[in-house]
């Protein structure tokens, strides 16, 4: 945990200052901005490695500097709200945010979500595979487990860190079906087991990604309604 850099984006500077305040209090580094033009602007500078993001901004809310942020860094996103409903979470999560958060939320449930997205966004499933596997192939796509990329043919296609990580597991049981509560538990944290619209989301994202760079529509995630999905062996071009 120490040395890691979070990033909170939010305009009410009580908020600004009670979060960092408690996440600098268990080790973390903390960087304020109460805008997302600040947030491109010092971006490089910051160099977080997570960003707490408002979606209730004026400007440019957090929904639009999210879809702007994805278009060149995958750098983990928890967002926050005050508003509760089912539509806006799938927004952020569609637009490429890790995780959700409602306001008012306890201090136990920021840390709690904060240690889960870094710890995922951070580790490998498959450090004891990776020797021995360390590229899995189907069809055009090829999963390189030593660097965390993927890639059609020749061109590698972008995957946020989650994003990456439900892939990993996939490919890890290429031809078997991985159930919802596995993928759920492993990626997001045994706490999301029943949480299904994340995991929706998600392989609905990597679907649309791998898709973008097919010429054909081979569909490489298989969906088994009420159990899960496999990654699915496709023979060479």
């Amino acid at each position: 945990m120490k040395n890691q850099k979070i990033c909170i984006v939010d305009d009410e500077p009580k908020i600004l200052r009670f979060i960092s305040a408690n996440l600098k209090s268990i080790g973390y580094e903390v960087s304020t901005v109460s805008s997302g033009e600040e947030l491109f602007d010092k971006f490089d500078l910051i160099s977080p490695d997570l960003i707490l993001l408002d979606i209730m901004m004026p400007g440019q809310d957090g929904f639009y500097v999210l879809e702007k942020l994805r278009k060149f860094s995958n750098v983990p996103v928890i967002m926050l709200t005050a508003r509760s409903n089912a539509q806006d979470k799938v927004q952020g999560l569609n637009v490429g945010a890790d995780d959700y958060l409602t306001k008012p939320f306890s201090l136990d449930e920021l840390f709690a979500r904060v240690n889960a997205v870094l710890r995922r966004t951070q580790s490998s499933f498959a450090d004891s595979q990776t020797a021995e596997t360390p590229i899995i192939r189907t069809g055009v796509l090829a999963i390189d487990l030593g660097s965390k990329r993927c890639w059609i043919k020749d061109e590698e296609f972008k995957l946020t860190q989650t994003e990456y990580s439900v892939m990993e597991i996939l490919a890890l049981n290429l031809d078997k079906v991985v159930q919802h509560e596995v993928l759920l538990s492993e990626v997001w944290g045994p706490q999301y087991r029943d949480d299904i619209e994340y995991l929706r989301v998600g392989i609905a994202r990597i679907r649309r990604k791998i898709k973008e760079h097919l010429q054909n529509k081979e569909e490489y995630i298989a969906t088994y309604p009420g159990l899960g999905y496999m990654l699915r062996s496709i023979p060479q071009e």
